[in-house]
């Protein structure tokens, strides 16, 4: 036997006793081919994504159960000639089981085979600074540390050519100070 799960919708204004008395035959359907019911599921009304045969809310109902093709063949039948069901679908969950079982299986191959990840060496993280620690003092004591670049509230730095470039020139004197000699007779 295999499991599946069959999903119906039914009319909004369908009562709980015409909700029952659908479960009821679809139950009736599953053990009189063998199988069993493992739960049913009644969601209440929804809003549907789309509108079907003019009605834009259906009441839902899932069932988990276990049968054969045969009852699986039945119940559809009953539910595609029900006028109290707008929509269903019928899903074979055992194939989807085993494909979740051997993918876990697969993973844990994977996982025993894949070797175990040293510690890092000392030698290479000897010099690099743990994340979040703070930054390295500066490079001569005494001296600020330079800003970090793009860091929020540091100003860039005001350029500093033309305060070189007058420090670097000689002193001139004004013309007028100097006073030609005057010629010897």
């Amino acid at each position: 036997m295999r499991i599946y799960e069959e999903l119906y919708i039914a009319k909004p204004d369908a009562t709980d006793e015409d909700i029952d008395a659908l479960n009821g035959q679809l139950e009736a359907v599953i053990k009189q081919s063998g199988g069993h019911v493992a739960k049913t599921d009644k969601w209440g009304v929804r809003k549907l994504a789309y509108r079907v045969k003019k009605q834009a809310e259906g009441f839902y109902v899932l069932m988990v159960f276990h049968a054969g093709a045969p009852a699986v063949k039945e119940i559809e039948r009953r539910l595609r000639v029900t006028d109290l069901v707008l929509k269903f679908i019928t899903v074979r969950m055992d194939e989807k089981l085993k494909w979740l079982e051997k993918r876990q299986k697969a993973r844990a191959k994977r996982a025993a085979r894949k070797p175990a990840i040293a510690p890092p060496s000392s030698a290479l993280t000897a010099n690099a600074p743990a994340p979040g620690a703070p930054a390295a003092p500066p490079a001569i004591p005494g001296e600020p540390a330079a800003p970090m670049p793009g860091a929020p509230g540091v100003a860039p730095a005001a350029p500093a050519a033309p305060a070189a470039a007058a420090a670097a020139e000689p002193a001139v004197e004004p013309a007028a100070a100097v006073t030609p000699e005057a010629p010897k007779e």
